[in-house]
């Protein structure tokens, strides 16, 4: 009985721009022969890889020799999905999940947004930013991931065991969702997150193991990366190269790397800026002593920037990740990363002009390859050092105590008040 009443209206108009922009992005998936819009190269990671690995799975075995297979065991039932619409082939019933787990996401972001004190931001943030990276959502199997941290994020208030299962259900897929469980506020909400993330990733985790063969074959194929060129690192290289650097771009372990010279020095650089980040948040944790109710959405969205950027490779579908979490930040009023939503959307729509429209450029390392993958990154680089700083104050208890009757409400996200600010 205290749900907010809303008009019709902005949510028709989400729903006819959602329709609009996805009909859109099937058309570019169908029609991308042309080489500004990848020549191809977009879509055949599905039903090329993806349908090469389900092959291999529904065999009861993940890909164990393949290095391009580096993905934690959850990845295997998400594969294998397709397989549930006999009727389509692969690539169709591929698209069709996609298209299900991205429409998923915004009808929880609509609700969330039409609750009492939240905006409906958010929804319109995942409407319109997604389409910004052109059809590529559609051919990578981000999408459903970022629904598992979405809506363990929105459960949070009123399930803290759900937002723990989900939590631990999309760490098991692409590991990052388990950030979401950074920010929750100290408390037993907390406690019953993390026990329950805790057991359903090690059920989960336990099934598989018992189901597939080989279920950790992804650690030696992960630990063998290097350099990905649309990475920071990556990218000093490609300018290295302008100043005599000998290296050169290659394809491995499913990506373009670059080979050369002090190319393991800057991999271990990134390693230890992403455990310095590691160590910040934790910090954070350990010394917040203010909870809005959007703190849990802003310290997700703060942890995977962080690691984003300081990563071996930055692919473009993690772009998806970062819209997803921005725009469960912006279903809040309270939250403290407005201006970081907007540099995310920015570097999302870069990373379309860099991926794939002059991808060729990028490889090449051409100076205007180079100028597009800086541009990028200092958006994405700014983001993360703004996210953190924005969210370090707002962890600072506030001056002065509220006045009686103007106490900050948690949304009704149902998080007891006592967790809001703390002494």
């Amino acid at each position: 009985m205290n749900r907010l009443r809303v008009t019709p209206g902005p949510v028709l108009a989400l729903t006819a721009a959602w329709l609009a922009t996805r009909a859109l992005m099937c058309w570019l998936l169908t029609h991308d022969t042309s080489p500004r819009l990848g020549g191809g190269a977009v879509p055949r990671e599905v039903w090329r890889l993806y349908f090469h690995w389900y092959g291999v799975l529904s065999h009861g075995a993940f890909p164990a020799h393949d290095s391009t297979w580096q993905y934690p065991p959850g990845a295997g039932p998400v594969l294998l999905a397709p397989g549930l619409l006999p009727w389509l082939t692969y690539f169709q019933a591929f698209v069709a999940l996609t298209l299900a787990a991205d429409a998923l996401i915004a009808v929880a972001l609509v609700r969330a947004g039409t609750r009492p004190g939240r905006s409906l931001l958010g929804a319109a943030v995942w409407t319109g930013g997604l389409p910004l990276l052109l059809h590529l959502p559609l051919a990578r199997y981000d999408v459903e991931v970022t629904a598992l941290a979405v809506l363990s994020l929105l459960a949070l208030g009123r399930s803290p065991r759900g937002c723990g299962v989900l939590g631990a259900l999309g760490a098991l897929v692409k590991v990052w969702p388990a950030l979401v469980l950074l920010g929750t506020p100290l408390g037993t909400g907390t406690r019953t997150a993390w026990r329950w993330a805790a057991a359903a990733g090690g059920a989960c985790g336990a099934l598989l193991a018992l189901s597939f063969r080989d279920p950790l074959a992804f650690l030696s194929q992960q630990g063998g990366r290097g350099v990905q060129i649309e990475s920071l690192g990556g990218t000093a290289l490609s300018l290295a190269r302008h100043a005599g650097w000998p290296g050169r771009p290659r394809y491995q372990y499913g990506a373009i790397e670059m080979v050369g010279p002090y190319v393991h020095a800057v991999a271990t650089a990134s390693l230890a800026l992403t455990a310095a980040a590691f160590a910040l948040l934790v910090l954070w944790r350990l010394r917040a002593r203010h909870w809005t109710p959007a703190t849990p959405y802003d310290a997700a969205l703060t942890g995977v920037l962080l690691f984003t950027v300081t990563s071996r490779v930055i692919s473009p579908q993690y772009m998806i990740w970062l819209i997803g979490l921005a725009a469960v930040c912006l279903t809040s009023r309270h939250t403290s990363q407005r201006p970081v939503a907007v540099l995310v959307l920015a570097a999302s729509a870069l990373s379309s002009v860099v991926f794939p429209v002059f991808y060729r450029d990028v490889v090449a390392g051409t100076w205007p390859g180079c100028l597009l993958m800086v541009a990028r990154n200092v958006l994405l680089a700014a983001a993360a050092v703004l996210s953190l700083v924005l969210l370090w104050r707002s962890a600072r208890p506030p001056a002065e105590g509220p006045a009686p009757g103007d106490e900050p409400r948690p949304d009704s996200d149902r998080l007891p008040d006592r967790v809001l600010s703390i002494s």
